[in-house]
C-alpha cells in the first residue's frame, strides 16, 4: 500500500486549467482517470488526510504509485479526451457500466446493392440504418414478418442471393409474396430500393401515410369490384396496425428522445434507458456498476452518456436526451452531444406532462433492475469469496488468489502446437488480459516441454516490464512492450496462482520455468482431468478437494476455459493451414488476382498447366507475374488425389482450388485432407 504523499506533486507543478489527469500503480497500470475544469483544485482534493476520504477514493489512492495529467483549451476538449482514455486503459477505479446484455437491432442495409433487412448486433457500420435496439431478437422477426407483406424486401443472405441468381429461381419468401425476389428480376434495383426505404420510413415513424394509402387503395379496388385485391389490401392493413401496436405512442408530436433514469445505493448503480423514436418506444437497454468512486447522480448521469453516445455519430443521438440530474457544468456536455449528432441537442430534466410520466416508469425499471442485480450478485459475491478462500486454504496461500492465470497446451497429434493463457480476477473471466503463443522453441509433441515454454515466455515479458533494463530481453522485444508515452501493452501484471491443465509434470515443468527465472513469489499447481486432482510442486500426492468444494469448482472453471481458449486457437490454425493454396508463396500476388486467376481458369490444377501467354490473359496479370506464378506453381508439388473413401471415387479439384469432398461416413462429405477426429483428439 503506498502512501499518497510519496508521489504528490510539489506546490505549484499542477496548473490552473482545465485537464485530463491519470493515475498508475506500481505496474504503470491506469487505475484511474479524470477530468477537471481546475487540475490544481481537483488533484488537491485526493493529497489531503486520508481519514476525510471516501473509502474508495481511499482505496484508490493508495493503490496509485504516480499521477500525471495532460492540460486542455476546453471543457469539451477534457470530456473527449476522459472517454477515450477510460476505453482505451479500462481502470479499474473508473464507473464502468456493464451492459446486461447484446441487444439486437433491426438493421436496413442501405449500402449493399440490394437493401437486405436482417437482425445485427455490435457495432454499428456506415450505411446501414439501424432501428431498435428491440429486447429479443425473435421481437424484430415478429415485426418484420408483418411488414414483409406489405414491404416485400429481400431478407435472404448473400449465398442464398447469389444461388438463387445463379438457378433463376427464387427462394420460398419470393414464392409467397414476402419478397420481391430481385435476384431473379422481378423488379429492379431501383424498385427494390424504393421498396427499402418505404421500410425505413415505416419504422422510423412515418406510418399515417402508408396506411392512408393502402385504405385508398382498398376502396378503389371494392369499388372496381376486385374483392380479391381489397381483401389483400385489408389484411396488409390489419398486418401494418398489428406492427404499430407492438410499440405504442408514448410521446406526441412523433418526438425522437432517450430518456435516462439512474438507481442507486451507496455500493451500486443501475441505468436504464427507453429510446423513443416517432413518439413511440423503439427499444430498452440496461447497465450496472460497482460505485469504486465517491460520485453524484450528475457524474453518473455523464458517465452513461459517454458510453451511450461515445462511439455514435447523426442520428444515433436524438434530438432530445432526458436524464434525472444534470452533469454540472451542463455546457460542456451538450456542446459534446451536439458535436456528435451534427445539430442541436436538448439535455434537460423533464418537469411536466407525458415526458415527466414516462421518465418516473424508466426510473422505476431502474430500481428494479438493481434490486433484481443485488439479489444475483450477493449470491455470487458469497460463493465466490468462498471458493478463494477454499483455494488459499488447500494450497497453504499467504492470502486469496485475487488474480489467477492458466494455461493449457493444445494440438493435434503434435502439429499445430499452440498454448492459452486466461485470466480470473476476483472468480471472474477478464478477457481482454487472454493471450495466445505458438510453440516456437521445437517441433513435435511434447506438452511437458510447451508447458516450460510457454510459462518461460510469459514471464520473461513480466520481468522485462518490472525490471526495464532489458536483462531478461533483448532491446527490440522490450521496446514493444512500451507505447511512447511507456504504457505497458501485455503481460505487464503478476498472477497470484498459476494454474496449469495437467498433472505432475506440467506442474514442474511450470515450476522450473519460474525457478530459471528467479521467481519465487508465485503459486504454481496443476488440474489433472481424470480425477480432478490438484498438483503441487514436489509433492508426491495430490491434493484432493471435496466434489461439493466451491474452491474446486473454480478451478475447473478456470481449466476448462483455458482448454475451451486453446483448443478455438488450434482448429483455427489448422483450418487456416488446410485452406492454403499454392498461390499464397506467390510473392506480390494479393487476395483479388488470386481470386481472378481460380476464376479465369476454374482451378489451381488448370491454373498450373496453363502457359505464361494463358496466364497473361487474366487481367491484372503481367508477363513478369505470370512467370512468377508459373515458377512457384512448377515448384509446389501438387496435391495428392482427395479419394471418397465410400467409394473409392477419385474426386477433381473444386472451382477454388480446394480439393474435392471426401466421405467421413456414408452420406456425410467432409473437407479432403481434413483430419480424421477418430484417428487423434486434441489436447
Amino acid at each position: 500500500m503506498a502512501d499518497p504523499s510519496s508521489y504528490r506533486p510539489r506546490p505549484g507543478e499542477i496548473p490552473d486549467s482545465p485537464g485530463v489527469y491519470r493515475f498508475r500503480d506500481e505496474h504503470r497500470r491506469v487505475i484511474y482517470v479524470g477530468k477537471a475544469k481546475s487540475l490544481r483544485q481537483r488533484l488537491a482534493n485526493y493529497f489531503q488526510d486520508l481519514a476525510g476520504l471516501h473509502p474508495r477514493t481511499r482505496t484508490m489512492v493508495t493503490t496509485a504509485a504516480s499521477v500525471e495529467w495532460t492540460v486542455v483549451s476546453t471543457e469539451v476538449e477534457a470530456l473527449q479526451l476522459e472517454y477515450s482514455w477510460i476505453k482505451e486503459y479500462d481502470p479499474r477505479f473508473n464507473v464502468k457500466y456493464r451492459d446486461d446484455k447484446s441487444y439486437p437491432y433491426l438493421a436496413v442495409t442501405m449500402n449493399e446493392e440490394y437493401p437486405r433487412v436482417q437482425v445485427m448486433r455490435g457495432h454499428k457500420k456506415k450505411g446501414v440504418r439501424y432501428f431498435g435496439p428491440y429486447g429479443h431478437a425473435w421481437a424484430i422477426r415478429d415485426t418484420v414478418d408483418l411488414l414483409l407483406r406489405v414491404f416485400p424486401v429481400r431478407t435472404c443472405s448473400a449465398g442464398v442471393f447469389k444461388n438463387a441468381a445463379r438457378t433463376g429461381r427464387p427462394c420460398l419468401l419470393g414464392y409467397i409474396g414476402k419478397c420481391s425476389a430481385p435476384c431473379v428480376g422481378r423488379v429492379s434495383e431501383e424498385e427494390h430500393r424504393e421498396l427499402a426505404e418505404e421500410f425505413s420510413d415505416f419504422m422510423a415513424g412515418r406510418t399515417g401515410t402508408y396506411i392512408r394509402r393502402l385504405e385508398k387503395q382498398m376502396t378503389d379496388a371494392a369499388e372496381e369490384m376486385e374483392y380479391e385485391r381489397a381483401a389483400r389490401l385489408r389484411d396488409d392493413i390489419e398486418a401494418l396496425k398489428k406492427a404499430m401496436e407492438k410499440s405504442a405512442v408514448v410521446l406526441a408530436d412523433a418526438t425522437d428522445a432517450d430518456l435516462i433514469a439512474v438507481a442507486e445505493d451507496e455500493l451500486e448503480a443501475a441505468v436504464q434507458i427507453f429510446h423513443v423514436r416517432g413518439g413511440r418506444v423503439r427499444g430498452q437497454r440496461g447497465w450496472v456498476t460497482d460505485k469504486v468512486e465517491d460520485v453524484t447522480t450528475a457524474a453518473l448521469v455523464e458517465h452513461a452518456l459517454q458510453q451511450l453516445y461515445g462511439e455514435e455519430r447523426g442520428d444515433s443521438v436524438p434530438k432530445e436526451v432526458l436524464v434525472p440530474a444534470l452533469p454540472d457544468p451542463v455546457e460542456p456536455v451538450q456542446e459534446w452531444l451536439t458535436d456528435r449528432r451534427g445539430a442541436n441537442v436538448s439535455l434537460r430534466i423533464p418537469q411536466r406532462g407525458d415526458k415527466k410520466s414516462l421518465m418516473e416508469t424508466v426510473a422505476r425499471n431502474a430500481q428494479q433492475s438493481l434490486i433484481l442485480h443485488k439479489t444475483k450478485r450477493a449470491s455470487d459475491l458469497t460463493t465466490r469469496s468462498r471458493a478463494l478462500e477454499e483455494i488459499s486454504e488447500a494450497l497453504d496461500l499467504d492470502s486469496a488468489p485475487l488474480r489467477i492465470e492458466c494455461y493449457d497446451i493444445s494440438h493435434l497429434q503434435g502439429d499445430d502446437v499452440v498454448a492459452s493463457m486466461v485470466v480470473f480476477e476476483d472468480g471472474l473471466s477478464r478477457k481482454s488480459e487472454y493471450r495466445r503463443f505458438q510453440i516456437k522453441g521445437f517441433e513435435g509433441q511434447d506438452d511437458v516441454r510447451s508447458m516450460h515454454e510457454v510459462i518461460t515466455r510469459r514471464f520473461r515479458r513480466y520481468l522485462a516490464e518490472k525490471e526495464k533494463t532489458g536483462e531478461w530481453t533483448d532491446g527490440d522485444e522490450l521496446r514493444d512492450l512500451k507505447d511512447d508515452e511507456g504504457r505497458p501493452k501485455r503481460f505487464a501484471y503478476p498472477p497470484q496462482l498459476v494454474v496449469v491443465d495437467g498433472g505432475q509434470p506440467q506442474v514442474a515443468a511450470a515450476k522450473k520455468a519460474l525457478d530459471e527465472l528467479g521467481i519465487d513469489d508465485i503459486a504454481v499447481c496443476g488440474l489433472a482431468k481424470r480425477l480432478e486432482e490438484v498438483w503441487l510442486p514436489d509433492d508426491e500426492d495430490p491434493v484432493v478437494l471435496p466434489r461439493t468444494s466451491e474452491g474446486l469448482y473454480l478451478l475447473q472453471r478456470v481449466r476448462d476455459e483455458a482448454h475451451r481458449f486453446a483448443i478455438t486457437y488450434q482448429r483455427a490454425k489448422r483450418a487456416k493451414r488446410f485452406r492454403a493454396s499454392p498461390l499464397d508463396d506467390v510473392p506480390g500476388l494479393g487476395e483479388t488476382r488470386k481470386q481472378a486467376l481460380i476464376k479465369h481458369f476454374g482451378s489451381v490444377k488448370k491454373l498450373r498447366s496453363a502457359t505464361i501467354d494463358q496466364i497473361c490473359e487474366v487481367p491484372g496479370i503481367g508477363r513478369k507475374t505470370a512467370e512468377t506464378i508459373a515458377v512457384a506453381l512448377a515448384q509446389a508439388a501438387p496435391a495428392a488425389p482427395a479419394v471418397n473413401t465410400a467409394t473409392g471415387e477419385i474426386m477433381e479439384d473444386m472451382e477454388d482450388g480446394t480439393p474435392g469432398t471426401t466421405a467421413g461416413a456414408p452420406g456425410e462429405p467432409v473437407p479432403a485432407g481434413a483430419p480424421d477426429e477418430r484417428r487423434g483428439q486434441e489436447t
